[in-house]
């Protein structure tokens, strides 16, 4: 499991112009069955999504087509996370 972080950089302000492409990589996460979570971080300093379902390489590579990633709109920090103890729910996150 990943938990990755978008968090603003000083090209921000270009967020607005590249918020389309950035919300058809999300949707293209959730529809290949990679992203389980997606949301904004508080105080608007970016955003975290969760994904599950790929080796490490493979979500580097997928985080690098993200227009914000690209434009240096985000900083990405991807966190490799191996659940030892889950609510029944969420077992199948654990490996």
């Amino acid at each position: 499991m990943f938990i990755i972080f978008l968090r603003f950089s000083e090209n921000r302000a270009k967020a607005g112009e590249l918020m389309a492409g950035h919300n058809a990589w999300l949707k293209l996460g959730f529809d290949q069955g990679l992203f389980l979570v997606a949301g904004s971080l508080q105080a608007q300093a970016g955003g975290m999504i969760l994904a599950h379902g790929a080796e490490r390489s493979a979500i580097d590579a997928f985080v690098d087509l993200d227009p914000f990633v690209a434009e240096g709109v985000v900083r990405a920090e991807i966190h490799e996370v191996q659940p030892g103890r889950t609510d029944e729910r969420l077992a199948f996150l654990k490996g």
